[in-house]
């Protein structure tokens, strides 16, 4: 008789438990999100938890999800606001496969965005990066574009033509960048969300194209002061196009009337990222910076080219048994 109510104590958390057995592992997707004491229009909210936060998921009702956090915390959260942790491994999977990618260029976020597994608006991500944030370029992609609306008819297709615009003919590619944040974290976002940082001495140059890698190859004294000289990888300002870059240009810094200037500049290019710089030994002419790009041939095949700067010549440096190309156009 007396052993009664001390079972009975002992039951009731084995119980309470059970009911609150783990159905699986989250993540929080969103920047913040609040914990609510119930599934109502009038709530009590009793936390908070942040973007990437893991939780255990209790139970499910309707849209929401009751969690349990790390710290013992439990509450109900909309279950847009969780992934799941397949989607955490493959971030991490990504990340991990590409930590040590060469950087193409730093930019800087103009908007909130999401850190997608995939390039695409509907793949899945987990991390949301801030607005202003600085990340590192690493590799480029297209996806269709998600278009919304029924098929254009005649009638739509007519005015288009009308106002002098181009009637958009199969899917729309967007371009998306594989990036890397300040914590080492690697995903993509859409391309339009970033701003490659380019120095505005060089940026002035650009003659509308759109940058899309640069590198500092070695720099030089100009009075008291050192000068960076650049490589700049370049393309038309369009998305979808079927390489990464079209065009390059070295610009060197002329000491005697203090301005950048364009010392080679060569077009017609199926460029592919990544472009590698280092540099390299060369007899007479010392160590010299270097420069290699991957471009495709009009069959596809992929082949690499190798050029020196010696300021302020660049040349194209063949490898044994390759015939001399035609000199690109060259500006001083």
């Amino acid at each position: 008789m007396i052993l009664a109510p001390v079972i009975g104590t002992i039951c009731l958390p084995s119980c309470s438990r059970g009911r609150h057995r783990v159905l699986e592992v989250a993540y929080v997707s969103a920047p913040q999100a609040v914990l609510r004491d119930q599934v109502a229009v009038a709530y009590r909210p009793v936390g908070n938890v942040k973007n990437g936060e893991r939780v255990e998921v209790l139970e499910r009702e309707k849209r929401f999800a009751r969690v349990r956090t790390a710290g013992g915390l439990e509450g109900w959260i909309e279950q847009r606001f969780l992934v799941d942790q397949r989607t955490f491994d493959a971030l991490q999977k990504l990340t991990q496969d590409n930590q040590n990618d060469p950087v193409q260029a730093p930019g800087v976020l103009r908007n909130e965005t999401n850190l997608h597994v995939t390039p695409g608006r509907e793949a899945e991500h987990l991390y949301q990066l801030a607005a202003g944030g600085k990340v590192s370029l690493l590799k480029r992609a297209t996806a269709e574009k998600q278009t919304q609306g029924p098929p254009l008819n005649r009638r739509a297709v007519s005015e288009i033509v009308k106002s002098g615009q181009k009637v958009p003919s199969g899917p729309v590619l967007e371009d998306w960048w594989l990036v890397r944040d300040d914590q080492g974290r690697v995903g993509w976002v859409l391309s339009r969300m970033v701003d490659v940082d380019v120095p505005l001495d060089i940026a002035q140059y650009g003659e509308g194209q759109r940058f899309v890698a640069f590198f500092v190859l070695n720099q030089v004294s100009d009075g008291a002061k050192k000068v960076p000289q650049y490589l700049c990888v370049l393309t038309e300002p369009h998305d979808g196009l079927p390489y990464d870059f079209d065009q390059v240009r070295v610009f060197t810094w002329n000491v005697r009337k203090h301005r950048y200037e364009t010392a080679y500049r060569e077009h017609k290019l199926a460029g592919v990222l990544p472009v590698n710089v280092t540099n390299e030994e060369f007899d007479k002419e010392g160590t010299l910076p270097v420069f290699v790009l991957q471009v495709r041939d009009e069959e596809g095949n992929l082949s690499q080219r190798k050029y020196k700067l010696n300021t302020p010549i660049v040349k194209r440096v063949l490898v044994a048994g390759e015939a001399p190309a035609k000199a690109a156009k060259m500006r001083r």
